[in-house]
């Protein structure tokens, strides 16, 4: 993105912002172009691309010797509510048929990828890692093709140490490379379980990780992860008191599906509720970079002073998701995970690391997560507002702070699962909400990502999908 086009967004998003917060209203007139250069200390020309923009994705509207209003439809969603409920008892999961056929659709050009929580390849730096690739296979292909040590290419652990210093001292002996973040937690998983342990997961959670569990034998104990609050401790707490636990696997930064963050005070007291009981916390840390506000939220490992917590992350959302480099903080649990580390794939594959170092050393990923940022939150905005166009009214969706995706709830009782064949049908992928718990819940919910760049194909698939609402809820 260039400098110019960086300018504009942020009038963009100003803008955006506004309708929002109800700042502006449906039908109200927007400042005028001088008036708004003036206030923001933008050139005209930003300011008429930014509402030229805003125009085309139907969010404003120009009237002849008028000026830009804000378009009489846009209506901002509700978000979805969450009531309080006790923590589940442990259970199996069931959800991988499902899951595989929601997997279906990586990699297909053919379906509008809104079932897919990926950055669209544009937004990534697609010359800068192919020239750090290039240049690591002309110049050091004899050490590409070799193994790297089983911990990882000691200048990218360097690297990520320098990265994930605002949650405490890290030293690149304490990190270990893994091929995406699905690894270190798989991981994490076989440090501190065996079979038929039970493990606090947040509900909704990532299906990938109901995945994980059922394939390690592992029994799943649920507690409510509310949209705007994220973890409640109590809640924790009382399952901690019910149930004999092995460990947790959380996500308190933007958790994947409903983009909830928990709180600072929760997390620290999330963490100290499970070192009564030295009970290990996996934390899934892969949308954390991907925030909306002004600084990074901490991680529990910040809060973590026994060595219990194991942080797992990666590059996958935010650099190159095909080249599978992600990283394990495994704690107190090194050696295990080691252990496992070599009993699965020996080490990650050498050329990815040594490019994705590259690439952290020149000093351009800062950069990148910036506008990446940036875009993100202009897509989820954008988003929000176009369901509130297209989608029936009662429709429910969150306003995350962070990462790359809306958690829909349909009104009355559509069937999120039908909702997804049909839309399959249409050439458009979404998530049923179901398959984010082992319980038969959030039947009438929906995720859908905000990864892609806005444009014509994107408003058009939003219409359908909110006609396909409309027929499944009458």
């Amino acid at each position: 993105m260039s400098s110019e086009q960086f300018l504009y967004s942020q009038v963009e998003q100003a803008i955006v912002e506004r309708i929002r917060r109800g700042a502006l209203l449906p039908g109200q007139r927007l400042p005028s172009l001088r008036a708004l250069s003036r206030r923001m200390g933008m050139s005209l020309a930003t300011v008429s691309q930014a509402y030229a923009e805003l125009e085309r994705k139907g969010m404003v509207e120009a009237r002849p010797r008028s000026g830009y209003f804000v378009r009489p439809a846009m209506r901002e969603p509700k978000p979805p509510v969450c009531s309080p409920s006790l923590a589940s008892t442990p259970r199996e999961v069931t959800r991988a048929a499902l899951i595989r056929s929601v997997l279906d659709a990586l990699g297909r050009t053919d379906l509008l990828p809104l079932g897919v929580s990926l950055p669209q390849s544009e937004l990534l730096p697609i010359k800068a890692l192919s020239r750090c690739l290039t240049e690591v296979m002309r110049s050091r292909a004899s050490r590409a093709l070799d193994y790297e040590p089983v911990t990882g290419y000691p200048e990218l652990l360097r690297q990520i140490a320098m990265l994930d210093m605002d949650n405490g001292p890290a030293a690149p002996g304490e990190l270990v490379i893994t091929n995406g973040a699905m690894e270190a937690l798989h991981i994490a998983l076989r440090c501190v379980t065996r079979p038929g342990d039970n493990v606090i997961i947040q509900s909704p959670t990532y299906y990938c990780f109901l995945q994980l569990l059922e394939s390690l034998q592992l029994r799943a104990i649920e507690i409510p992860s509310c949209p705007e609050g994220g973890i409640d401790p109590a809640s924790l707490d009382q399952a901690l008191r019910s149930f004999s636990v092995a460990a947790c696997v959380l996500t308190p930064n933007f958790n994947n599906p409903d983009g909830s963050l928990t709180s600072e005070e929760a997390k620290a007291e999330i963490v100290e509720l499970l070192a009564r009981r030295s009970i290990p916390l996996i934390e899934d840390e892969v949308y954390a970079e991907l925030h909306f506000g002004p600084s990074r939220p901490p991680s529990c490992a910040r809060y973590d002073k026994q060595g219990l917590v194991l942080t797992c992350s990666s590059f996958s959302k935010t650099l190159a998701p095909g080249f599978r480099v992600g990283w394990l903080r495994p704690g107190s649990f090194h050696e295990q995970a080691l252990a496992v580390k070599i009993t699965t794939n020996v080490c990650t594959a050498s050329p990815m690391q040594i490019a994705v170092a590259e690439y952290l050393r020149s000093g351009a990923y800062t950069r990148h997560l910036r506008r990446l940022r940036q875009r993100l939150a202009e897509q989820a905005a954008t988003m929000r507002l176009a369901i509130g166009r297209h989608f029936p009214p009662g429709t429910r969706v969150t306003s995350p702070r962070g990462g790359m995706q809306l958690w829909l709830e349909l009104p009355g009782e559509a069937d999120g699962i039908e909702y997804f064949r049909r839309a399959r049908a249409e050439r458009i992928g979404v998530c049923p909400g179901s398959i984010f718990s082992a319980r038969d819940g959030f039947r009438s919910f929906v995720r859908i990502c905000c990864g892609n760049i806005w444009s014509e194909e994107m408003e058009k698939g939003l219409k359908t999908l909110g006609r396909l609402a409309g027929e499944l809820t009458g």
